[in-house]
């Protein structure tokens, strides 16, 4: 059996169900699992939650965008995680990432790029969405991959919106789309 670790912190709720989401669709495909670790609002997981990290094959990084950037709460867990970095602890992982933020653009890809470049400094691998962009004029905002991320999940959620109305459904099957994606690369390259 296959595990991957989803860390992810959440201001609002919105981030959660992307986690929630892209957990649906690892746990779709048989012989993987998806293990959700919350970073909670002071930028702490529990020693079980690194433990799982510590013996995950993939590990998935989300947080919402604030600022251009991922949370203040995910960059403490992230320069934590340098005791594993000094190591190589996590090295040859899959690796992904996912962000939302309550614009359209909203700068999510600098959040990506963090999580790519914190990947790469674990010598792990990074997987992209290997999804199709829905950019066409018949386009829909529920459809999936709207928002055409090719490096990393990404979602929008309007600033008001309570966590049971976002993100859109679009953006939740999307979610589920790149959790199916990142379990069918663990499963078929790490033998």
């Amino acid at each position: 059996m296959k595990t991957i670790s989803i860390v992810y912190h959440s201001g609002y709720g919105h981030t959660t169900n992307q986690a929630k989401g892209v957990a649906d669709g690892i746990a779709s495909l048989d012989g993987v699992t998806a293990h959700l670790v919350s970073i909670d609002q002071d930028g702490e997981i529990t020693q079980a939650d690194w433990s799982s990290l510590d013996h995950a094959d993939a590990i998935v990084f989300g947080s919402p965008t604030y600022m251009g950037m991922a949370s203040w709460q995910f960059k403490k867990f992230a320069d934590a995680s340098s005791k594993r970095w000094a190591g190589q602890a996590w090295k040859d992982r899959i690796a992904a990432g996912f962000t939302n933020s309550a614009s359209m653009n909203g700068d999510k890809h600098s959040t990506l790029h963090y999580f790519m470049t914190l990947a790469m400094q674990h010598s792990m691998l990074w997987v992209g969405t290997g999804l199709m962009p829905s950019n066409t004029k018949a386009a829909q905002r529920d459809d999936i991959n709207y928002l055409g991320s090719f490096g990393g999940l990404m979602a929008q959620s309007p600033s008001d919106a309570g966590a049971d109305e976002a993100p859109t459904s679009g953006d939740i099957e999307t979610a589920k789309a790149f959790g199916v994606r990142i379990a069918t690369v663990v499963r078929d390259l790490m033998k």
